[in-house]
């Protein structure tokens, strides 16, 4: 699991020293194909691209000696004189893909870190619940909390008089016992996720125990509230995990949806927006990037003065000569680097046709 500090490495590295780095991400799940089938798509992928030498060499002996295929997902960068090389397994997978260039390929590492960072799951039934802190698909924290047994005030039965053996009197000490585990579960969780910057939090369970628990949230957790599903208050890790990444999708294709009308909205009154090649990168020269959208595989080539970290496509659209300026392969890749390096997101967007129409990149801006 990559940490900031190590995506700040890869945004920090120097191709001076180290020359050509290759950038290779897998989807290598082992229980989708063989690991042999895996490492052949490999060899394969970097023959195509011309890979051979040290970084070849390193990424080979890696996956057949040191990977133990555990996670769905691996990102690996190799610098071409040997001397640069790190792994990074995920628990989500990627889309098959090498880069060769003097910077790492970091788009698809920015994608992962800002979808799949830092959310809660909290299971709850009318006795009890259990909290779950997960980062990038991988659980780091888990927590349970019981309360009060229910079953214990349903013991009568029978007639349904005011003053009778259970009746209305045994409904109304049963409901006052869940409301009783429910607070105390809403308090609970609030201590458990205190000081984890957790951005989005799913709950489970039925859905009228799940409704009653939400009104007893903080007001600071139900604003983080992404969504609700129902599931068996004793199922495992892995089924928890697998319904709340489902969710965490669903959740950021609305919020991708949001982010790209609220840019293109903004652009159109020449307010905090900027759309198109040419006026996005103008606002990532100007350190005014708040959030980058970017189409998913969307390259071109450009320039960039590396002193100033000042980006263009357009020779006509730049202030500097073009004997200023170093020519790179992919312009987008540099703009996503100088975003992050700067404190802003990027978010990699799939198949979004209104940001296709507007040339496939734009900005949220600072101001």
């Amino acid at each position: 699991m990559i940490t900031q500090h190590e995506m700040q490495e890869l945004l920090s590295y120097n191709a001076n020293e180290h020359g050509q780095i290759v950038s290779v991400y897998l989807n290598s799940d082992s229980g989708e194909e063989p690991i042999d089938t895996i490492k052949q798509r490999v060899r394969g992928m970097m023959k195509e691209a011309s890979i051979n030498g040290q970084s070849g060499k390193a990424i080979e002996q890696y996956l057949n000696h040191s990977y133990d295929w555990s996670q769905p997902g691996l990102a690996l960068f190799a610098a071409a004189d040997g001397d640069f090389f790190r792994a990074f397994p995920t628990a989500v997978s990627f889309r098959n893909r090498v880069r060769v260039s003097n910077k790492p390929h970091i788009k698809p590492l920015a994608h992962l870190l800002d979808h799949y960072a830092h959310y809660g799951v909290i299971l709850i039934d009318r006795v009890g619940a259990r909290f779950y802190n997960f980062h990038l698909g991988e659980l780091q924290e888990s927590e349970g909390f019981l309360g009060e047994d229910v079953r214990s005030l349903k013991k009568g039965g029978g007639s349904s008089s005011v003053g009778m053996r259970g009746g209305k009197s045994g409904a109304r000490r049963e409901n006052e016992a869940i409301d009783r585990n429910l607070r105390q579960a809403a308090e609970a969780a609030t201590e458990f996720f205190d000081g984890t910057p957790i951005r989005r939090l799913f709950l489970g369970g039925t859905n009228k125990t799940v409704a009653r628990f939400n009104e007893m949230l903080s007001k600071q957790l139900q604003s983080r509230v992404a969504g609700t599903f129902a599931i068996n208050a004793n199922a495992g890790v892995h089924e928890i995990q697998e319904q709340s990444l489902a969710l965490l999708l669903e959740a950021n294709e609305r919020r991708e949806c949001e982010m790209v009308a609220s840019m293109i909205n903004a652009a159109a009154k020449k307010g905090n927006g900027a759309a198109g090649l040419d006026d996005t990168l103008q606002a990532v020269s100007d350190n005014r990037v708040q959030t980058l959208l970017v189409s998913d595989g969307f390259r071109t080539h450009g320039y960039v003065q590396v002193d100033s970290g000042f980006v263009v496509a357009n020779l006509g659209r730049s202030p500097l000569t073009e004997e200023e300026l170093v020519a790179v392969d992919d312009v987008v890749e540099t703009a996503v680097s100088r975003t992050l390096l700067q404190g802003g997101h990027v978010e990699i967007i799939t198949d979004h046709p209104d940001l296709d129409a507007v040339g496939k990149i734009g900005a949220i801006l600072r101001y």
